[in-house]
Protein backbone atom coordinates (compact mmCIF):
# COMPACT_ATOMS: atom_id res chain seq x y z
CA UNK A 1 0.00 0.00 0.00
CA UNK A 2 2.66 2.63 0.95
CA UNK A 3 4.36 1.58 -2.32
CA UNK A 4 1.15 2.47 -4.13
CA UNK A 5 0.41 5.63 -2.24
CA UNK A 6 4.35 6.88 -3.28
CA UNK A 7 3.28 6.10 -7.13
CA UNK A 8 0.34 7.75 -6.57
CA UNK A 9 1.84 11.10 -5.35
CA UNK A 10 4.76 11.17 -8.27
CA UNK A 11 1.81 10.75 -10.77
CA UNK A 12 -0.02 13.57 -9.72
CA UNK A 13 3.32 15.63 -9.46
CA UNK A 14 4.13 14.55 -12.82
CA UNK A 15 0.66 16.05 -13.93
CA UNK A 16 0.98 19.54 -12.20
CA UNK A 17 4.78 19.71 -14.04
CA UNK A 18 3.46 19.02 -17.08
CA UNK A 19 0.31 21.66 -16.61
CA UNK A 20 2.08 24.38 -15.32
CA UNK A 21 4.75 23.80 -18.31
CA UNK A 22 1.42 23.73 -20.85
CA UNK A 23 0.09 26.83 -19.38
CA UNK A 24 3.23 28.72 -19.06
CA UNK A 25 3.98 28.32 -22.80
CA UNK A 26 2.15 31.25 -25.16
CA UNK A 27 2.31 28.90 -28.26
CA UNK A 28 0.30 26.10 -29.92
CA UNK A 29 1.41 23.95 -32.27
CA UNK A 30 -1.58 22.39 -33.91
CA UNK A 31 -2.66 19.92 -36.60
CA UNK A 32 -3.81 21.66 -40.14
CA UNK A 33 -7.13 19.50 -39.60
CA UNK A 34 -7.53 20.42 -36.01
CA UNK A 35 -6.45 24.12 -37.08
CA UNK A 36 -8.84 24.30 -40.18
CA UNK A 37 -11.87 23.20 -38.00
CA UNK A 38 -11.66 26.65 -35.71
CA UNK A 39 -14.04 29.19 -36.46
CA UNK A 40 -12.27 31.63 -33.72
CA UNK A 41 -8.75 33.29 -34.21
CA UNK A 42 -5.70 32.67 -32.38
CA UNK A 43 -2.36 34.15 -32.07
CA UNK A 44 0.53 32.64 -31.17
CA UNK A 45 0.10 29.63 -33.67
CA UNK A 46 2.80 27.41 -34.56
CA UNK A 47 2.34 24.89 -37.27
CA UNK A 48 4.62 21.94 -38.74
CA UNK A 49 3.83 20.66 -42.54
CA UNK A 50 5.64 20.66 -46.17
CA UNK A 51 4.23 23.30 -48.67
CA UNK A 52 2.24 21.84 -51.28
CA UNK A 53 2.19 25.27 -53.24
CA UNK A 54 4.15 28.56 -53.52
CA UNK A 55 2.84 32.06 -55.26
CA UNK A 56 5.31 34.85 -54.54
CA UNK A 57 3.99 38.60 -55.43
CA UNK A 58 5.26 41.70 -55.30
CA UNK A 59 3.87 42.46 -52.14
CA UNK A 60 3.01 39.54 -50.56
CA UNK A 61 3.31 35.91 -50.60
CA UNK A 62 0.81 32.78 -50.01
CA UNK A 63 1.76 29.14 -48.96
CA UNK A 64 -0.67 26.16 -49.38
CA UNK A 65 0.69 24.19 -46.29
CA UNK A 66 -0.15 20.55 -45.97
CA UNK A 67 1.06 18.20 -42.83
CA UNK A 68 -1.11 14.84 -43.84
CA UNK A 69 -3.86 15.30 -41.79
CA UNK A 70 -6.48 16.13 -44.56
CA UNK A 71 -6.94 17.15 -48.33
CA UNK A 72 -7.27 20.58 -47.35
CA UNK A 73 -4.28 22.68 -47.45
CA UNK A 74 -4.12 25.67 -45.09
CA UNK A 75 -3.50 28.95 -46.57
CA UNK A 76 -0.40 30.83 -45.25
CA UNK A 77 -0.08 34.57 -45.34
CA UNK A 78 3.89 35.59 -45.95
CA UNK A 79 6.11 38.96 -46.50
CA UNK A 80 7.86 38.40 -49.83
CA UNK A 81 11.35 38.09 -48.18
CA UNK A 82 9.82 35.53 -45.56
CA UNK A 83 9.51 33.12 -48.71
CA UNK A 84 13.04 33.57 -50.49
CA UNK A 85 14.39 30.30 -49.19
CA UNK A 86 10.89 28.33 -49.47
CA UNK A 87 9.93 25.92 -52.40
CA UNK A 88 7.55 23.53 -53.22
CA UNK A 89 7.75 20.20 -50.92
CA UNK A 90 10.16 21.69 -48.09
CA UNK A 91 9.47 20.80 -44.66
CA UNK A 92 8.74 24.29 -42.44
CA UNK A 93 7.86 25.19 -39.16
CA UNK A 94 5.64 28.60 -39.63
CA UNK A 95 4.28 30.88 -36.75
CA UNK A 96 1.60 33.51 -36.82
CA UNK A 97 -1.88 34.17 -35.97
CA UNK A 98 -4.90 31.92 -37.33
CA UNK A 99 -6.87 35.59 -38.51
CA UNK A 100 -9.85 35.73 -40.82
CA UNK A 101 -9.06 35.69 -43.90
CA UNK A 102 -9.95 38.61 -46.37
CA UNK A 103 -10.09 36.09 -49.35
CA UNK A 104 -13.29 33.91 -50.39
CA UNK A 105 -11.63 30.38 -50.70
CA UNK A 106 -11.13 30.22 -46.96
CA UNK A 107 -12.27 31.41 -43.84
CA UNK A 108 -8.99 31.77 -42.34
CA UNK A 109 -5.81 32.18 -42.73
CA UNK A 110 -2.20 32.10 -41.14
CA UNK A 111 -0.51 35.58 -40.72
CA UNK A 112 3.04 34.19 -40.55
CA UNK A 113 5.51 36.12 -38.33
CA UNK A 114 8.45 33.28 -38.11
CA UNK A 115 9.47 31.00 -40.68
CA UNK A 116 12.25 28.31 -40.60
CA UNK A 117 12.94 25.62 -42.95
CA UNK A 118 13.75 22.10 -41.42
CA UNK A 119 15.43 20.61 -44.17
CA UNK A 120 16.83 20.66 -47.84
CA UNK A 121 14.75 20.43 -50.50
CA UNK A 122 16.07 20.00 -54.48
CA UNK A 123 13.09 21.54 -55.81
CA UNK A 124 14.30 21.34 -59.19
CA UNK A 125 14.63 17.61 -59.17
CA UNK A 126 12.16 16.86 -57.04
CA UNK A 127 10.33 13.85 -58.63
CA UNK A 128 6.43 14.88 -57.29
CA UNK A 129 6.15 18.47 -59.42
CA UNK A 130 3.22 20.07 -59.75
CA UNK A 131 1.53 18.06 -63.20
CA UNK A 132 -0.40 15.31 -63.95
CA UNK A 133 1.84 12.19 -62.84
CA UNK A 134 0.29 8.99 -64.20
CA UNK A 135 -0.24 6.12 -61.43
CA UNK A 136 2.38 3.76 -63.81
CA UNK A 137 5.06 6.14 -63.01
CA UNK A 138 4.18 7.00 -59.15
CA UNK A 139 4.62 3.02 -58.39
CA UNK A 140 8.33 3.81 -59.08
CA UNK A 141 9.01 6.54 -56.20
CA UNK A 142 7.14 4.55 -53.84
CA UNK A 143 9.05 6.70 -50.72
CA UNK A 144 7.68 9.56 -52.06
CA UNK A 145 4.20 8.93 -53.38
CA UNK A 146 2.53 8.57 -49.95
CA UNK A 147 3.33 12.67 -49.96
CA UNK A 148 0.48 13.14 -52.54
CA UNK A 149 -2.89 14.13 -50.92
CA UNK A 150 -5.13 11.00 -52.13
CA UNK A 151 -2.17 8.98 -50.94
CA UNK A 152 -2.50 10.66 -47.64
CA UNK A 153 -5.37 9.88 -47.13
CA UNK A 154 -5.43 6.30 -48.55
CA UNK A 155 -2.99 5.82 -45.34
CA UNK A 156 -5.84 7.72 -43.12
CA UNK A 157 -8.57 4.95 -44.27
CA UNK A 158 -6.06 2.18 -43.61
CA UNK A 159 -5.63 3.29 -39.81
CA UNK A 160 -9.36 4.16 -39.37
CA UNK A 161 -10.44 1.02 -40.16
CA UNK A 162 -7.88 -1.32 -38.29
CA UNK A 163 -8.87 0.69 -35.23
CA UNK A 164 -12.55 0.17 -36.21
CA UNK A 165 -12.20 -3.70 -36.57
CA UNK A 166 -9.70 -3.67 -33.59
CA UNK A 167 -12.46 -1.89 -31.66
CA UNK A 168 -15.17 -4.55 -32.92
CA UNK A 169 -13.40 -8.09 -32.10
CA UNK A 170 -12.52 -6.39 -28.48
CA UNK A 171 -15.92 -5.80 -27.39
CA UNK A 172 -16.94 -9.27 -29.09
CA UNK A 173 -14.25 -11.24 -26.39
CA UNK A 174 -11.37 -11.57 -29.48
CA UNK A 175 -8.02 -11.98 -28.40
CA UNK A 176 -5.18 -10.25 -30.85
CA UNK A 177 -2.65 -11.97 -31.57
CA UNK A 178 0.68 -12.17 -33.62
CA UNK A 179 1.44 -15.26 -36.08
CA UNK A 180 4.61 -16.40 -36.94
CA UNK A 181 5.98 -15.17 -40.95
CA UNK A 182 8.29 -18.20 -41.48
CA UNK A 183 6.51 -21.39 -41.67
CA UNK A 184 6.82 -24.84 -42.40
CA UNK A 185 3.24 -25.45 -44.28
CA UNK A 186 1.94 -24.29 -47.12
CA UNK A 187 -1.70 -23.72 -45.67
CA UNK A 188 -3.17 -23.62 -48.94
CA UNK A 189 -2.03 -26.42 -50.49
CA UNK A 190 -0.83 -24.69 -53.86
CA UNK A 191 2.62 -24.45 -53.77
CA UNK A 192 2.87 -20.53 -54.46
CA UNK A 193 5.00 -20.11 -51.33
CA UNK A 194 8.47 -18.21 -50.92
CA UNK A 195 11.45 -20.15 -49.92
CA UNK A 196 13.17 -18.96 -46.76
CA UNK A 197 17.13 -19.79 -46.99
CA UNK A 198 20.58 -18.34 -45.83
CA UNK A 199 22.11 -19.35 -49.48
CA UNK A 200 20.27 -18.89 -52.69
CA UNK A 201 18.25 -22.16 -53.18
CA UNK A 202 15.99 -24.16 -51.29
CA UNK A 203 17.51 -27.27 -52.97
CA UNK A 204 20.09 -29.39 -50.62
CA UNK A 205 22.71 -29.55 -53.48
CA UNK A 206 23.49 -25.84 -55.93
CA UNK A 207 25.21 -26.38 -58.91
CA UNK A 208 28.63 -23.45 -59.52
CA UNK A 209 30.39 -22.64 -62.92
CA UNK A 210 32.99 -25.54 -63.72
CA UNK A 211 30.80 -27.96 -62.69
CA UNK A 212 30.79 -29.96 -59.65
CA UNK A 213 28.25 -28.92 -56.50
CA UNK A 214 28.05 -27.38 -52.79
CA UNK A 215 26.24 -28.43 -50.35
CA UNK A 216 23.73 -25.90 -48.89
CA UNK A 217 22.64 -25.59 -44.83
CA UNK A 218 19.68 -24.80 -44.67
CA UNK A 219 19.09 -22.23 -41.61
CA UNK A 220 16.56 -24.18 -39.98
CA UNK A 221 17.54 -27.74 -41.23
CA UNK A 222 15.09 -28.20 -43.55
CA UNK A 223 13.19 -25.64 -46.29
CA UNK A 224 10.95 -23.38 -44.82
CA UNK A 225 7.92 -20.52 -46.29
CA UNK A 226 7.18 -17.65 -46.04
CA UNK A 227 3.48 -18.11 -44.40
CA UNK A 228 0.71 -17.92 -47.04
CA UNK A 229 -2.34 -18.11 -44.38
CA UNK A 230 -2.29 -17.58 -40.71
CA UNK A 231 -4.66 -19.95 -40.30
CA UNK A 232 -3.08 -23.08 -39.10
CA UNK A 233 -1.62 -21.07 -36.04
CA UNK A 234 -4.77 -19.10 -35.77
CA UNK A 235 -6.43 -22.83 -34.98
CA UNK A 236 -3.48 -23.58 -32.36
CA UNK A 237 -4.29 -20.42 -30.36
CA UNK A 238 -8.32 -20.35 -30.33
CA UNK A 239 -8.11 -23.96 -28.43
CA UNK A 240 -6.31 -21.84 -25.75
CA UNK A 241 -8.62 -18.50 -25.53
CA UNK A 242 -11.79 -19.85 -28.06
CA UNK A 243 -11.69 -16.39 -30.08
CA UNK A 244 -8.72 -15.08 -31.93
CA UNK A 245 -7.93 -13.03 -34.73
CA UNK A 246 -4.74 -11.29 -36.56
CA UNK A 247 -3.88 -9.25 -38.87
CA UNK A 248 -0.41 -9.76 -40.56
CA UNK A 249 1.49 -9.87 -44.05
CA UNK A 250 1.01 -13.23 -45.99
CA UNK A 251 3.05 -13.97 -49.17
CA UNK A 252 1.97 -15.62 -52.57
CA UNK A 253 4.64 -16.19 -55.36
CA UNK A 254 1.77 -16.36 -57.59
CA UNK A 255 3.12 -14.67 -61.04
CA UNK A 256 -0.06 -13.05 -61.92
CA UNK A 257 0.17 -9.51 -63.56
CA UNK A 258 -3.15 -8.31 -62.64
CA UNK A 259 -4.34 -5.25 -60.40
CA UNK A 260 -6.47 -7.81 -58.11
CA UNK A 261 -2.97 -9.49 -56.83
CA UNK A 262 0.32 -8.79 -55.05
CA UNK A 263 2.70 -11.10 -53.74
CA UNK A 264 2.50 -9.54 -50.11
CA UNK A 265 -0.75 -8.59 -49.04
CA UNK A 266 -1.96 -8.27 -45.36
CA UNK A 267 -4.78 -10.66 -44.13
CA UNK A 268 -7.39 -10.60 -41.37
CA UNK A 269 -8.02 -13.91 -40.27
CA UNK A 270 -10.14 -15.15 -37.07
CA UNK A 271 -10.94 -18.18 -36.00
CA UNK A 272 -13.31 -19.29 -33.09
CA UNK A 273 -14.04 -22.67 -30.88
CA UNK A 274 -17.21 -24.10 -30.20
CA UNK A 275 -18.75 -23.11 -33.45
CA UNK A 276 -20.32 -25.90 -35.29
CA UNK A 277 -22.84 -23.46 -37.71
CA UNK A 278 -21.59 -22.20 -40.32
CA UNK A 279 -24.02 -19.33 -40.08
CA UNK A 280 -22.11 -18.19 -36.97
CA UNK A 281 -18.57 -17.67 -38.94
CA UNK A 282 -21.05 -15.49 -41.19
CA UNK A 283 -22.16 -13.36 -39.09
CA UNK A 284 -18.84 -12.79 -37.56
CA UNK A 285 -17.80 -11.94 -41.29
CA UNK A 286 -21.09 -9.47 -41.70
CA UNK A 287 -21.37 -7.53 -38.45
CA UNK A 288 -17.49 -6.71 -38.45
CA UNK A 289 -17.49 -5.11 -42.21
CA UNK A 290 -20.74 -3.27 -40.80
CA UNK A 291 -19.16 -1.95 -37.75
CA UNK A 292 -15.81 -0.67 -40.05
CA UNK A 293 -18.76 0.71 -42.88
CA UNK A 294 -20.87 2.07 -40.21
CA UNK A 295 -17.35 4.39 -38.43
CA UNK A 296 -16.26 5.28 -42.36
CA UNK A 297 -20.08 6.71 -42.89
CA UNK A 298 -19.69 9.35 -39.78
CA UNK A 299 -15.91 10.04 -39.78
CA UNK A 300 -14.16 12.64 -41.12
CA UNK A 301 -11.86 10.52 -42.99
CA UNK A 302 -15.20 9.25 -44.73
CA UNK A 303 -16.30 12.69 -45.61
CA UNK A 304 -12.69 13.45 -47.11
CA UNK A 305 -12.71 10.66 -49.30
CA UNK A 306 -16.58 11.54 -50.93
CA UNK A 307 -15.40 15.15 -50.82
CA UNK A 308 -12.46 13.73 -53.07
CA UNK A 309 -14.65 12.04 -55.70
CA UNK A 310 -17.09 14.98 -55.43
CA UNK A 311 -14.40 17.31 -56.66
CA UNK A 312 -13.28 14.32 -59.25
CA UNK A 313 -9.80 14.40 -57.68
CA UNK A 314 -7.46 13.36 -60.66
CA UNK A 315 -7.20 9.73 -61.14
CA UNK A 316 -3.16 10.21 -60.81
CA UNK A 317 -3.53 11.01 -57.00
CA UNK A 318 -5.75 7.98 -56.05
CA UNK A 319 -4.66 5.65 -58.36
CA UNK A 320 -8.74 4.51 -58.41
CA UNK A 321 -11.32 4.23 -61.37
CA UNK A 322 -13.82 6.66 -61.83
CA UNK A 323 -15.80 5.37 -58.74
CA UNK A 324 -18.24 8.67 -57.95
CA UNK A 325 -19.53 9.44 -54.57
CA UNK A 326 -22.59 8.56 -54.77
CA UNK A 327 -21.57 4.63 -55.55
CA UNK A 328 -18.70 4.78 -53.08
CA UNK A 329 -21.47 5.85 -50.28
CA UNK A 330 -24.03 3.16 -51.62
CA UNK A 331 -20.81 0.92 -51.20
CA UNK A 332 -20.82 1.64 -47.82
CA UNK A 333 -24.15 1.84 -46.62
CA UNK A 334 -24.81 -1.51 -48.49
CA UNK A 335 -22.19 -3.13 -45.99
CA UNK A 336 -23.59 -0.92 -43.27
CA UNK A 337 -26.89 -2.39 -43.19
CA UNK A 338 -26.48 -5.99 -42.89
CA UNK A 339 -28.54 -9.36 -43.69
CA UNK A 340 -26.97 -9.96 -47.02
CA UNK A 341 -27.88 -12.41 -49.05
CA UNK A 342 -26.73 -15.95 -48.65
CA UNK A 343 -26.69 -18.83 -51.81
CA UNK A 344 -25.23 -22.39 -51.95
CA UNK A 345 -22.86 -22.52 -54.64
CA UNK A 346 -25.27 -24.92 -56.52
CA UNK A 347 -27.63 -21.70 -56.83
CA UNK A 348 -25.04 -19.70 -57.91
CA UNK A 349 -24.28 -22.19 -60.79
CA UNK A 350 -28.15 -22.07 -61.68
CA UNK A 351 -28.62 -18.52 -61.48
CA UNK A 352 -25.41 -17.45 -64.28
CA UNK A 353 -26.90 -20.44 -66.11
CA UNK A 354 -30.40 -18.78 -66.32
CA UNK A 355 -28.67 -15.29 -66.83
CA UNK A 356 -26.53 -16.75 -69.91
CA UNK A 357 -29.92 -18.79 -71.60
CA UNK A 358 -31.86 -16.11 -71.32
CA UNK A 359 -29.34 -13.72 -72.47
CA UNK A 360 -28.90 -11.40 -70.24
CA UNK A 361 -25.08 -12.08 -69.85
CA UNK A 362 -22.67 -13.22 -71.97
CA UNK A 363 -19.84 -15.20 -70.50
CA UNK A 364 -16.13 -15.95 -71.40
CA UNK A 365 -16.20 -18.78 -69.29
CA UNK A 366 -19.63 -21.32 -69.65
CA UNK A 367 -21.10 -21.69 -65.72
CA UNK A 368 -20.93 -25.14 -64.88
CA UNK A 369 -20.69 -27.39 -61.58
CA UNK A 370 -17.17 -28.74 -62.17
CA UNK A 371 -15.37 -25.63 -63.38
CA UNK A 372 -15.83 -23.52 -60.50
CA UNK A 373 -16.56 -20.07 -60.29
CA UNK A 374 -14.59 -17.74 -62.74
CA UNK A 375 -14.23 -13.96 -62.13
CA UNK A 376 -17.01 -12.92 -64.53
CA UNK A 377 -19.33 -15.00 -62.68
CA UNK A 378 -18.42 -14.22 -59.20
CA UNK A 379 -18.96 -9.80 -60.39
CA UNK A 380 -22.21 -11.15 -61.85
CA UNK A 381 -23.31 -12.66 -58.57
CA UNK A 382 -22.17 -9.74 -56.82
CA UNK A 383 -23.78 -7.32 -58.60
CA UNK A 384 -27.26 -9.30 -59.75
CA UNK A 385 -27.74 -10.83 -56.53
CA UNK A 386 -29.97 -9.36 -53.44
CA UNK A 387 -29.63 -5.09 -53.28
CA UNK A 388 -27.28 -3.18 -55.44
CA UNK A 389 -24.26 -2.36 -53.69
CA UNK A 390 -24.42 -5.39 -51.48
CA UNK A 391 -22.30 -8.52 -50.53
CA UNK A 392 -23.18 -11.83 -51.39
CA UNK A 393 -22.46 -14.74 -49.26
CA UNK A 394 -22.03 -18.36 -51.44
CA UNK A 395 -21.82 -21.31 -49.63
CA UNK A 396 -21.08 -24.85 -49.90
CA UNK A 397 -18.66 -25.37 -52.62
CA UNK A 398 -17.38 -28.73 -54.23
CA UNK A 399 -14.67 -30.47 -52.08
CA UNK A 400 -13.16 -31.18 -54.78
CA UNK A 401 -12.43 -27.33 -54.97
CA UNK A 402 -11.21 -26.71 -51.81
CA UNK A 403 -8.25 -27.20 -49.60
CA UNK A 404 -7.65 -30.36 -47.31
CA UNK A 405 -9.14 -28.63 -43.58
CA UNK A 406 -12.76 -28.26 -44.19
CA UNK A 407 -15.03 -30.21 -43.06
CA UNK A 408 -17.83 -31.36 -45.20
CA UNK A 409 -21.47 -30.11 -45.48
CA UNK A 410 -24.33 -31.85 -45.81
CA UNK A 411 -25.34 -33.51 -49.56
CA UNK A 412 -26.53 -31.26 -52.07
CA UNK A 413 -28.75 -31.89 -54.43
CA UNK A 414 -27.95 -30.43 -58.29
CA UNK A 415 -28.84 -30.71 -61.95
CA UNK A 416 -25.84 -34.02 -62.04
CA UNK A 417 -26.97 -35.80 -58.94
CA UNK A 418 -25.44 -35.67 -55.39
CA UNK A 419 -22.08 -34.11 -54.77
CA UNK A 420 -20.02 -33.83 -51.58
CA UNK A 421 -19.81 -30.40 -50.84
CA UNK A 422 -17.36 -28.29 -48.27
CA UNK A 423 -19.17 -26.42 -45.51
CA UNK A 424 -17.54 -22.91 -46.68
CA UNK A 425 -18.10 -19.91 -48.31
CA UNK A 426 -16.94 -17.25 -50.31
CA UNK A 427 -17.73 -13.12 -49.83
CA UNK A 428 -18.68 -11.46 -53.06
CA UNK A 429 -18.46 -7.57 -53.79
CA UNK A 430 -19.35 -5.66 -56.83
CA UNK A 431 -15.89 -5.17 -58.84
CA UNK A 432 -13.67 -6.79 -55.93
CA UNK A 433 -15.39 -10.03 -56.62
CA UNK A 434 -13.85 -12.43 -53.69
CA UNK A 435 -13.05 -10.49 -50.47
CA UNK A 436 -13.65 -12.67 -47.43
CA UNK A 437 -13.42 -16.92 -47.39
CA UNK A 438 -13.83 -19.23 -44.77
CA UNK A 439 -15.33 -22.43 -43.29
CA UNK A 440 -15.45 -24.93 -40.58
CA UNK A 441 -12.38 -26.73 -40.00
CA UNK A 442 -12.76 -30.59 -39.73
CA UNK A 443 -11.92 -31.43 -36.18
CA UNK A 444 -12.29 -34.92 -36.25
CA UNK A 445 -8.48 -36.56 -36.26
CA UNK A 446 -9.32 -39.56 -39.14
CA UNK A 447 -11.53 -37.69 -41.47
CA UNK A 448 -8.45 -34.95 -41.63
CA UNK A 449 -6.26 -37.34 -42.05
CA UNK A 450 -8.08 -38.93 -44.47
CA UNK A 451 -8.61 -35.73 -46.45
CA UNK A 452 -4.81 -34.82 -46.29
CA UNK A 453 -3.66 -38.38 -47.96
CA UNK A 454 -6.60 -38.11 -50.69
CA UNK A 455 -4.56 -34.70 -51.44
CA UNK A 456 -1.25 -36.48 -51.01
CA UNK A 457 -0.10 -34.11 -48.12
CA UNK A 458 2.58 -35.48 -46.23
CA UNK A 459 1.19 -35.43 -42.69
CA UNK A 460 4.95 -35.94 -41.29
CA UNK A 461 5.36 -31.86 -41.54
CA UNK A 462 1.78 -31.61 -39.82
CA UNK A 463 1.93 -33.24 -36.94
CA UNK A 464 1.71 -30.10 -34.35
CA UNK A 465 -1.79 -29.16 -36.97
CA UNK A 466 -2.87 -33.16 -36.18
CA UNK A 467 -2.38 -32.88 -32.37
CA UNK A 468 -5.40 -30.15 -32.32
CA UNK A 469 -7.57 -32.94 -33.14
CA UNK A 470 -5.96 -35.64 -30.51
CA UNK A 471 -5.42 -33.34 -27.52
CA UNK A 472 -8.91 -31.85 -26.64
CA UNK A 473 -10.18 -31.33 -29.91
CA UNK A 474 -13.68 -29.02 -30.61
CA UNK A 475 -15.79 -28.11 -33.64
CA UNK A 476 -14.71 -24.70 -34.82
CA UNK A 477 -14.32 -22.07 -37.86
CA UNK A 478 -13.06 -19.17 -39.27
CA UNK A 479 -12.16 -17.00 -42.29
CA UNK A 480 -9.60 -14.77 -43.88
CA UNK A 481 -9.91 -11.32 -45.15
CA UNK A 482 -8.02 -9.75 -47.76
CA UNK A 483 -7.21 -6.28 -45.98
CA UNK A 484 -5.80 -4.61 -48.72
CA UNK A 485 -8.62 -5.63 -51.17
CA UNK A 486 -10.97 -4.49 -48.45
CA UNK A 487 -9.65 -1.17 -48.48
CA UNK A 488 -9.53 -0.98 -52.33
CA UNK A 489 -13.45 -1.53 -52.12
CA UNK A 490 -13.83 0.82 -49.50
CA UNK A 491 -11.62 3.58 -50.78
CA UNK A 492 -12.78 3.03 -54.19
CA UNK A 493 -9.35 2.58 -55.59
CA UNK A 494 -9.24 -0.14 -58.56
CA UNK A 495 -5.79 -2.06 -58.19
CA UNK A 496 -3.70 -3.02 -55.20
CA UNK A 497 -0.74 -1.33 -55.78
CA UNK A 498 -2.08 1.80 -55.13
CA UNK A 499 -3.58 0.93 -51.59
CA UNK A 500 -0.47 -0.33 -50.23
CA UNK A 501 2.23 1.95 -49.74
CA UNK A 502 4.94 -0.04 -50.88
CA UNK A 503 3.54 -2.63 -53.13
CA UNK A 504 5.24 -6.14 -54.18
CA UNK A 505 4.39 -8.10 -57.69
CA UNK A 506 6.17 -10.39 -59.66
CA UNK A 507 8.92 -8.92 -61.26
CA UNK A 508 8.58 -5.42 -59.28
CA UNK A 509 9.76 -4.97 -55.49
CA UNK A 510 11.18 -1.23 -55.25
CA UNK A 511 12.24 0.59 -52.03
Amino acid sequence: MRGWARLRSSLQSLEARRTFSSSASTETRVGIAQLLSQSGNQSDVDVYGWVRSLRRQKRVAFVALGDGSTLESLQAVLKPDQAVELSVGAAVRLKGSWQESKGAKQSHELQVHDVKVLGENDAEHNPLQPKVQTADWLRTIPHLRPRIPGHTLLLRLRSQVIASITAHFNKQGFVQTHTPVITSSDCEGAGEVFTVSAGDSKDTKQHISGGGEIEVEHFFRTPKYLTVSAQLHLEALAQAVDKVWTLSPTFRAEKSDTPRHLAEFYMLEAEMCFVDDLEDVMDVVENMLGAAARDLLTSATGDELLQARSASVSDHENGHDRVTAEILQRRWAGMADGAWPRITYTEAIEHLQAAEKAGLSKFVFHPSYESGLQAEHERYLATNIGEPHQPVFVTDYPRAQKPFYMSPSIVTHNTKGTEDTAACFDLLVPDLCELVGGSMREHRLKELQRSMAERGINGAGLEWYQDLRRYGSVPHGGFGLGFDRLLCYLGGVGNLRDIVAFARWHGRCDA
